[in-house]
Order: structure tokens, then sequence, then C-alpha cells
């Protein structure tokens, strides 16, 4: 009887918008691995829980399958990754969900828009990893909230033999020969990368940070002279022939390569002239997790130079970089890899940023729809 009305008033606290509080306790509020005793401390915790929830990682993006892989070898500890091919919006909304249940996500790892709602709902908990110092100040929360952890530029590719003629601008993408071909890895309501695309393109037609309109009225012409596909992007949709053109992250598109060329598929990758943006994704702590060691190692490990390496082994390029290749720890074939890209990169500020979704996710459904 006890149990039943326990749950009962759980239900009914619930349905008067309860929130639960965050978790507390050592491994909870620890907002470095020195308030665990340093490193061993944390990992000794993070191995008591054995276990780690993370939500939308899809193996092949920027090369997480194996960053998970190595690092259940390493400590021994499972992850659970549900939805692979979720998107920035389902992470976020699992999380906040989920306060308070044992399956809620453990580590965030969202664009910045997504990521700067997630401090909004107070659902992320401060922590510094090793390394701090060496991230640029631009690159991370004074707070500790999030920081950026790996990124690249938006890039077009596309199937050589199915489309002949390339394009490697924004421009390009207008002309007659690309009808019907024309593909974004998903909606820009949701996706991170989709939300860049359109940002990109705003860049490429005389929009700003301040002003994307002129990308979603670059995607309305898209679609009116035939060109835009609706269907998400993706490697079995490229090698249906469904999406030959595929507007993305440099790193997927790159990293897609490899798969595709073992079905006889040459995925050809050019960042556009004309519409050069790039940008991070960052990594948090849920301030609900149920696993709250394990999130902090697991971000731990994200920030060392393994983990970093392994970024730069999926062609994404991780926010150590710089300090990396000046200390001789970055994987140097891997840095080679990268595409090469002229000028230094500019970022929209968060203000911008969340302007900018306001403006795409109001927008996006007149341009396309």
């Amino acid at each position: 009887m006890t149990a039943v009305a326990a749950a009962l008033a759980a239900v009914t606290a619930a349905g008067c918008g309860y929130a639960p509080a965050a978790v507390t306790g050592k491994a909870a509020t620890a907002r470095s691995a020195a308030d665990l005793g340093g490193m061993k401390g944390l990992v000794e915790a993070a191995k008591k829980e054995g276990r780690l929830n993370v939500y939308a990682l899809a193996p092949d993006w920027a090369n997480y399958g194996e960053m998970i892989k190595t690092f259940e070898k390493t400590y021994g500890i499972e992850v659970h990754n549900e939805n692979p091919g979720g998107t920035s919006q389902l992470a976020l909304g699992a999380a906040d969900k989920r306060r308070g249940q044992d399956r809620a996500v453990d580590a965030l790892d969202l664009g910045t828009a997504f990521m700067r709602n997630a401090r909004g709902k107070k659902l992320l908990a401060p922590y510094k990893v090793r390394g701090w110092q060496d991230i640029p100040r631009t690159q991370k929360q004074a707070d500790g909230s999030y920081l950026n952890n790996y990124g690249g530029y938006i890039s077009i590719g596309c199937d050589a033999k199915a489309v002949g003629k390339c394009p490697r601008t924004f421009a390009e993408l207008l002309e007659p020969r690309y009808r019907n071909k024309v593909a974004l890895n998903g909606n820009p309501a949701e996706s991170s990368s989709a939300f860049s695309a359109v940002f990109a393109a705003a860049l490429a037609n005389g929009g700003s940070f301040d002003d994307v309109q002129p990308g979603l009225d670059f995607f309305k012409k898209l679609k009116e002279r035939g060109n835009f596909v609706p269907v998400q992007s993706s490697p079995a949709t490229i090698r249906k022939g469904e999406t030959p053109i595929s507007i993305d992250w440099d790193y997927l598109n790159l990293g897609y390569s490899k798969e595709l060329k073992a079905k006889g598929v040459d995925w050809k990758v050019a960042v556009p002239s004309d519409g050069a943006y790039a940008q991070y994704y960052n990594q948090g702590v849920n301030a609900y997790a149920p696993h709250p060691a394990a999130a902090r190692l697991w971000l731990e490990f994200l920030y060392s130079p393994t983990g970093q390496n392994i970024w730069l082994k999926g062609y994404s390029r991780p926010a150590l970089l710089d300090e990396m290749t000046k200390d001789g720890t970055a994987d140097a074939p891997a840095a080679a890899r990268l595409p090469k890209v002229h000028g230094t990169p500019e970022f929209p500020t968060g203000e911008q940023e969340d302007a900018a979704k306001v403006a795409i996710n109001e927008g996006w459904g007149k341009a396309v729809g």
C-alpha cells in the first residue's frame, strides 16, 4: 500500500509540473577530477557505476564508433547508445523529459544552439576537464557548463559517377543539371548539421550571422527549380541514388568516402568557397545523470590525447588540436588529411545563433514546405 501511495504521489506531482531535483553526491557535484581525489578516484567511481547512457551518437559520425569501443575497452564500462541516428533536438528532449530516471542521458553532444537551450533548462552540471586551460577561451563557457569538442566545415558531397560534374559552390547547386539531386542531413529545425547548412547558404548569398533569410531564400529557390530532394541523406540513400549530392559537415562526407567506395560510389567532397561556415559540437554533463562519475570520465576521455586523436581519424578538428600539434601528441598523418580551407573561420555569437534558430524554425516550412 505504501509503495502504491508513493507511486501515485509521484504521478500526481509530475502532473502538477514537478521537476526532479538534480542528482546529488560527491560524483554528481564534482567540478573537476580533483574533487574526487584525481583521475584515479574518478575512474574507480565510474567503474562502480559500470554504465554510461548516451544518445544519438552515430558510429560513422566523426568516428564515434571507435570512440565508444575504445572507452569501453579502456575502462570496462558499458556504453548504452540510444537511437544512434537521432538528432540534437531528440537528444535534448530525452535529457529534459527523463530527469530522475535511470535511463536518463548521462552526457550530451549537441550543436551550440541546442546546448544553449540545455543550459537554459538548467540541464547542465559544470565540469572542467584536464587540459581546460589549453582550450581557447572562445570555445568554452567560463562556468564549465559546456565546451567545444570537435568541429568542421559545411561541405558538398557528390557522387561523381551519378552526377558527372560535381558542384563546388552553393551557386552551382542551382544549375539545371542538379535537378532532384541535392539533399540535407536532416531538418534544420532538429539537426545542427542541416541548420548550419542554411547558415552557410545565407553567407553565400549576401546574408550574415545576423541575417539568415538569404539562406532560407536559397533553399526555396533550390526547391522551386526542382533541385532539392526532401530526403534525409545518409550513406544508404547515397548508395540507392536518392541523394547523389549532400550538403553536410566535411568530416561526415569524408568519413562516408571509404564505405561508399567499397560500394562503387566515387564520392567527392568540397568545402564551398562562397559559403565557408565552420562550427563545433559541444559536450556537457547532464545534471540529472544517473551515472555522474561515468559521465565525467567520458568527458575526460574525449578530451584526452587518445580521444582527440580519434576525432582526427574521423576527419574532424578537435578542440585541442593546436595545443596537441605544439606538444607533438597530435596524430600528424590524420591531421594532414583534413580538408584545406582558406582564411580564419569566424563563428556567430550565442545570441546570433539563437536568433538564427528562431528564424530558421519559423521559415523552413515556408521555404520548402
